[in-house]
């Protein structure tokens, strides 16, 4: 069976620790492919930049890391079927109606193990798609997680998004490819 380990996020925008992660988790973990899943609207309200632009800025991603990574719309068919609204379960839920020959693992940053109750059922998520954990630097994870050895860097795209609206040099937290589309598109400015 082909594992699809899954990279999602609101990716607003894709910074470089979303690639280092891909990169991360396709050369060191038991996944065949990877998609990254950008977030149709976020559960709780915060603003997005278009979700078309945040789609191709992922693929601008997934291009760099090679032919095992892509971008998954999937988040954009389950928030059309419940009328607006996608979490990650009602994601797995779908996906395993739609790919029953895949099975999947949820790549997530440690700092997500500090907010899993705020994510819909939980248990039923890592059930479904148990996690590959990757450290995070500055972020030290709950006692007993596993995660991986490695930390990537404290990049935010909150960081990334300030930088880009007072006219900061985001050079170094970007790749070159998303900066040229966000140069491009005026976006976060």
């Amino acid at each position: 069976m082909t594992i699809v380990g899954l990279l999602g996020g609101a990716f607003n925008p894709p910074h470089v620790a979303h690639a280092l992660v891909g990169l991360y988790a396709l050369e060191t973990q038991a996944i065949d492919r990877l998609w990254l899943v950008p977030t149709w609207k976020n559960a709780f309200g915060k603003h997005l930049a278009p979700y078309d632009d945040r789609v191709a800025m992922c693929e601008l991603v997934a291009a760099a890391l090679g032919p095992r990574a892509e971008v998954s719309r999937v988040e954009e068919d389950v928030a059309r079927e419940r009328g607006g609204e996608s979490r990650t379960l009602h994601t797995l839920e779908h996906l395993a109606i739609v790919a029953p020959t895949l099975s999947f693992r949820l790549i997530i940053g440690a700092d997500i193990l500090h907010e899993t109750s705020a994510w819909l059922a939980w248990d039923e998520v890592c059930r479904r798609a148990p996690p590959i954990v990757i450290g995070r630097g500055g972020v030290a994870a709950p006692p007993g997680a596993t995660v991986s050895e490695v930390a990537m860097p404290a990049v935010s795209s909150t960081e990334v998004r300030r930088r880009l609206g007072v006219a900061e040099d985001a050079r170094d937290l970007l790749p070159a490819a998303v900066l040229r589309y966000i140069d491009a598109r005026g976006l976060y400015r």
